[in-house]
Order: C-alpha cells, then sequence, then structure tokens
C-alpha cells in the first residue's frame, strides 16, 4: 500500500473518530416542564345613583336645595379616590348679566357620610368649584383631610347642597336665566402593591 494512500485511510479514520465522540456528546438527559401563568387585570368600575343629582327650575334668591346620591365601586379594585370634575353654562336669558356669573352666586357644600356624622368635604360657589378637583371620599377633620375612598363592592352616600345666596344686592339681572352644571366623577386606584408567593411556593 502506497504511503499516500495509508495516510488518506489515517486521516478519514481520525475523522469518523472525531464524528463519533462529537456524536457523543449530545447523548444526555434532559427533562423539562412547562408552567401556565396569567395577568388577570382588575377592574374600576364607579356606578352614580341617582345620574342627575339636581334638576330644579324656579330658583329665587335664598333658595336652598339638598339632594344625596350614592357612590358605587361595582369594580374588582378598591378606589383610592373619586375625584370631582366641574363645568358649567349659564344662559343669560336677556343678555343683561354684564359680566356677572350666576355660579358666583350658587354656593355648594358637598358631605360626605359617616356613621356618627356629616362631614364637609367641599364648600365653596360653583364658580371656584370649577378650577378644583376635589375628593369627594376624603373626609375632613379637625386634624386634616383623612383619605377613605370606596372598597371594591362598596358604596359611599354623600350630600350635596346648593344655596342660591341672597347677598341682599340688586339680584334680578339673573331672572330667567339658566345654569347647566356637568359633574364628572373621576375614580382612581389604589397605588400598584409588591405581590411575593415565595413563602407559599416554598410550601
Amino acid at each position: 500500500m502506497s504511503f499516500t494512500k495509508k495516510v488518506s485511510q489515517g486521516v478519514m479514520s481520525a475523522a469518523l473518530g472525531l464524528s463519533l465522540i462529537g456524536g457523543g456528546t449530545f447523548a444526555y438527559f434532559s427533562d423539562s416542564v412547562e408552567t401556565h401563568n396569567t395577568f388577570a387585570a382588575g377592574t374600576l368600575d364607579l356606578e352614580l345613583n341617582p345620574k342627575a343629582v339636581v334638576n330644579i327650575s324656579n330658583i329665587k334668591p335664598g333658595d336652598e336645595i339638598f339632594r344625596e346620591f350614592t357612590l358605587e365601586n361595582n369594580g374588582s379594585l378598591n378606589i383610592s379616590k373619586v375625584l370631582l370634575d366641574t363645568k358649567y353654562n349659564v344662559k343669560d336669558a336677556n343678555s343683561n348679566n354684564n359680566g356677572d356669573d350666576l355660579a358666583k352666586h350658587i354656593k355648594v357644600t358637598i358631605m360626605y357620610n359617616t356613621s356618627s356624622a356629616t362631614n364637609p368635604i367641599v364648600e365653596t360657589t360653583l364658580y371656584d368649584l370649577q378650577n378644583q378637583q376635589p375628593d369627594i371620599t376624603q373626609i375632613d377633620t379637625l386634624n386634616g383631610p383623612i383619605p377613605d375612598g370606596i372598597l371594591a363592592g362598596n358604596k359611599e352616600k354623600i350630600f350635596v347642597l346648593f344655596e342660591f345666596v341672597d347677598n341682599g344686592q340688586d339680584q334680578n339681572h339673573f331672572q330667567g336665566d339658566k345654569l347647566q352644571v356637568n359633574w364628572t366623577f373621576n375614580a382612581q386606584q389604589e397605588a400598584g402593591t409588591y405581590h411575593d408567593d415565595t413563602d407559599e411556593n416554598s410550601n
């Protein structure tokens, strides 16, 4: 056998040996397990009952209108606060208000009903309320405001008093005017929390 042929056979044998060794590196035990994970988002569902808080005509200076309504948390998440957004529009029937705003003469007092007492949350004019976003589930106390919110599945009763303030001056220019008020109640969730199930899974 020639030297060249012997060398060729030696190279082929070495290559075959390497391929067998290489193939052997894949012959290991293996195992796997599959997990099924779910992230289900909770819901915020705020309901107002009744839908219209106040609808009244023929009011005059000195009149007071008392109403109550209920905020219901029908979602699965706790509500930390309910912010009140106020927008209004005055229809000047006789175009004689001369820059005066009927909303400046309407006093609004919003009260939160607790088990022991009724606590004022907001006490201002409707005009000033448009520039505020009070949390109407926040209880006022002598020591400062205490947040309350609405737990999932719970409801809170809110009282509101509207007063057409008689300022002892001429308010005749408001006769026949109409004040349309839109209230939007914006519910906000509680802050997110860290969930650590290590102790539970270790068992």
